[in-house]
This record gives C-alpha cells, structure tokens and sequence, in this order.
C-alpha cells in the first residue's frame, strides 16, 4: 500500500484508515454526519493525494487531448478547466477525469486514483499523434478544501486574488510561502471551495497552513465516506460505481460533456452518436426511496410486478436531506422524473420514485 504525504496528520487526528485504491486513507475521523455538515455549512478538507496527473506537452498536445477525450478542449482558454471522460472502443468509459489548459501547448489531465495504472497505458496507446505524455502522478500530493467559507478561508494563505475566481478555473500562485502551487476552483462536493495541487515536499507546510487558516472557520479534516454521501447528494458519477468500461457516456447521463462537433473526432465517436441519436436501452437516474430503508449498490430495481428493470449503482442516507437516496441505471421507459420504482432490499420490493439531479439543491 502506498502512502501519502499527509498520513502522518490523518493518524495524528485519530482517523479511520482503509486500504483504498492502493493507498492507505482515511475513511472518517470524528463522523460521516458531522464532516458532511462541515462542508455543507462552512469548509472541509480532503486528502485527494491519491489522484493521478498526467502532462501533456507541445505542438501536438491539444490533438491527443481532443482524440482522447470526449469534451470538446479546443473551447479551453488557459487558466480553464474542463470535466471530460475517456471513451474506450467498446462504447464505455476508461475514466472520467479534469482537463487543465495551462497554455496551448501544456495541459493537466487529472485522473481517478484506482484508474491511474490503466488510464497511463491507455493514454500512450492512443497517442499517435505523437505528444510529449508525463505521468507525475506519483510527485504530487494535493488536498481540496471544501464549503461555502473555503476561498474566504484560504485568501489568507496568498496574495493573489482568489475570492473572486470563476467555477473551473485555476491560477499557478505563491501559496502557504510555496511558489507554483495550482490553486482550481474545482471540487465534487456542490458547496464551492478550491482544490489545491502541490510538490510531495511541501504537502507538510500546506497542510499546517491550511489546517490554521480555516481555523476560525471551524475547518474539520473530512474522510472518503462524506466525500461519497457529498457527491451522491449531487448526483455526480463515482467511477467502477456508476460509471465503468461498460456504461456508455450517453446511458450515464453525460452526452453534455461528450460533444459531436464537426471540427472534434474521438475514439469510437461513431458509435456512441449512435447512442445519441437512436437512444438508448437504459438511463442512470436518480430517486428517492419513499418506504423504509437504504439502497445499496448492486441492489436490484424492479417495477411494480416485480420483474428485473435495473440495479443501483450507488445509496445512501443522505445527510443533508435527511432521507434515503441513490442512482441506478433502469430500462429506459422508467427514466423519467416522477416514475415508480422498486429497489430489493432482502425480500422485500421498497417503493421509490425517480427524481431530478441533483437531489441537494443548496
């Protein structure tokens, strides 16, 4: 198991620490309920060490990002960041990931931690086109501070101006005393904040700076389980859960960051504009359970006779609203908002009914 640079600070503060994607993490400290609130209410902070980010540099870097990836990265400005997905060849998903536009011949892809092995192979097998690839996955350590009071908290720590930034865009900035810190409005929480990407030997100094910035702010440290339930509030996709080498962008819900331009070819465009055009057999949706209980993934999701019509990906309580929510991918006449479910929890069929993303609405 691999280790991150602040896991030192993680057993300091009494977390739990589960193997996770090949790293040692933490999974809560005090309490899923109370590190959710947190968030929500005022800031958190998350080791997100355990990413991937890849460098793709010179005159052929904007090719390989625009054939590798979904999302159209010619609309990128420098500065900007862009939510994109690998297609495979199959019509799945190898990942989805962050593009960073650095300038027009640099760009960051920042990839999911249990994915970085594969996403690494995939990307130099698809790069014909020749572009300088860089994997530092393994250099940079990299925390995102989280909630309505993050940027508030973390002007203190530079002289740049940062309250102001725009939703995905990012600034290369004098940070905690460390120079070239990228500093991104980006996160997956919906509650706004900032994540934060540094060299491993200066992941010590940032945190303690951190840690005493967000103080007067009530700052907790917040495990993998809040970031799980922070998410699914949102409706946002947790990959090898809701999305995978076999769930098609446009079945996930994603056709808006898959884009069919004339100018933009990727792998296997053909058949998933098929998908987009012709539909598709199921749709990941999300609901509401209305009797008793929680859904879990793999659950079973039947119709009112009780025959087979999907299964959940992801379910949870969630914090913020007090009830019982998840996604599941169901046939595709269910989809729509306001239909009747069922999810099998033991023997029994729980009703539920099929609401809009997100489910939190803040």
């Amino acid at each position: 198991m691999k280790n991150t640079a602040f896991l030192k600070f993680h057993e300091a503060l009494g977390a739990k620490i589960i193997p996770f994607a090949g790293f040692n993490m933490p999974v809560q400290y005090e309490g899923i309920m109370a590190e959710h609130e947190a968030v929500r209410k005022s800031v958190g902070v998350f080791d997100v060490s355990h990413m991937g980010e890849f460098w793709v540099k010179g005159p052929k870097a904007l090719d390989f990002v625009q054939w590798v990836t979904s999302n159209d990265a010619s609309k990128l400005v420098d500065g900007k960041v862009q939510y994109s997905c690998f297609p495979n060849e199959q019509g799945g998903i190898v990942d989805d990931l962050l593009v960073y536009r650095v300038d027009a011949e640099t760009y960051l892809l920042v990839v999911n931690a249990a994915n970085v092995d594969k996403d690494w192979a995939w990307c130099n097998k698809q790069n014909k086109m020749g572009a300088t690839l860089y994997n530092a996955s393994d250099e940079i350590s990299q925390l995102a501070i989280q909630g309505p009071n993050a940027l508030k908290a973390m002007q203190q720590l530079t002289p740049t101006k940062v309250t102001d930034m725009e939703y995905y865009t990012f600034k290369k900035l004098d940070f905690a005393g460390v120079k070239d810190v990228i500093f991104a409005t980006t996160g997956y929480t919906g509650s706004g904040g900032c994540e934060v990407y540094m060299a491993n030997e200066d992941a010590e100094t940032i945190w303690n700076a951190v840690m005493e910035a967000g103080k007067e702010y009530g700052i907790k440290p917040i495990g993998l389980a809040a970031r799980d339930t922070l998410r699914l509030e949102m409706g946002y996709c947790l990959y090898g859960n809701d999305i995978n080498d076999t769930t098609s962008p446009i079945e996930a819900g994603l056709g808006w960051i898959t884009k069919f331009t004339d100018t933009k070819d990727f792998v296997n465009k053909p058949y998933i504009l098929k998908h987009k055009k012709e539909g598709t057999e199921k749709r990941l949706v999300g609901f509401e359970l209305i009797d008793k209980g929680i859904a879990r993934h793999d659950y079973e999701i039947v119709d009112a006779s009780g025959n087979n019509i999907g299964k959940v990906t992801s379910g949870s309580m969630a914090p913020s609203l007090g009830i019982p929510i998840g996604m599941g991918y169901v046939k595709t006449q269910y989809a729509k908002e306001g239909s009747e479910i069922y999810v099998k929890v033991r023997d029994k069929a729980l009703k539920a009914k099929v609401v809009k993303f997100p489910f939190y609405k803040g």
